[in-house]
C-alpha cells in the first residue's frame, strides 16, 4: 500500500490531549493551523492566504513526548502520514485531514530550544478529575558518554 507522508509548518491550534487505547497504547491528539503566506507587490508587504487544520495524532514513545513538549500557539514541524477521512452527519458529507505523526518538532525559524532526551516516565491521563499513570514504552535513555 501507497503512503501519503508529508511534511506541515503551523501553530498548533488545541491543547494537546492524550489518552490510552483499550490496548494500553498511548495518543496524543492536537490541531494543527497552517496559513499560506505570499508577497503581495502591490502593497509591498506579506498577505496571509486560506488556513488549512490538520488533526495530528502521536502514538506511543512520542505521544509522551508531545505532550510535554509543545502547547497551544507554538510553531511545529509535523512529518506523517496523511489521511483523509469522510464522514456523514446531518445528512452532510465532511472530509478532515489528519496526520499520523512520524516526527514532530518546534519551527527554530521562529525561536529556539532545547533537546533533552527523555528518560522512562509513563504517560499521565485524566479521567473524571483523577490522574493515572500509564506506560508511555518510551526508550531508555542512552548512557552518558565517558569523557
Amino acid at each position: 500500500m501507497n503512503e501519503t507522508l508529508v511534511t506541515v509548518v503551523g501553530n498548533v491550534a488545541t491543547e494537546p490531549e492524550t489518552h490510552v487505547t483499550a490496548t494500553g497504547v498511548p495518543v496524543t491528539r492536537f490541531r494543527l493551523a497552517t496559513t499560506s503566506r505570499r508577497w503581495d507587490a502591490e502593497r509591498g508587504g506579506w498577505t496571509d492566504g486560506a488556513t488549512s487544520f490538520f488533526t495530528v495524532r502521536a502514538w506511543r514513545n512520542l505521544a509522551g513526548n508531545v505532550k510535554e513538549s509543545i502547547g497551544l500557539g507554538e510553531p511545529l514541524v509535523v512529518q506523517g502520514r496523511l489521511r483523509i477521512r469522510e464522514e456523514e452527519k446531518e445528512e452532510r458529507r465532511y472530509f478532515t485531514a489528519e496526520i499520523e505523526a512520524v516526527a514532530v518538532g518546534h519551527d527554530l525559524s521562529r525561536g529556539v530550544a532545547r533537546f533533552t532526551r527523555g528518560a522512562a516516565t509513563p504517560v499521565v491521563v485524566r479521567s473524571g478529575g483523577a490522574e493515572s499513570a500509564q506506560p508511555g514504552s518510551p526508550a531508555a535513555p542512552l548512557p552518558t558518554p565517558v569523557a
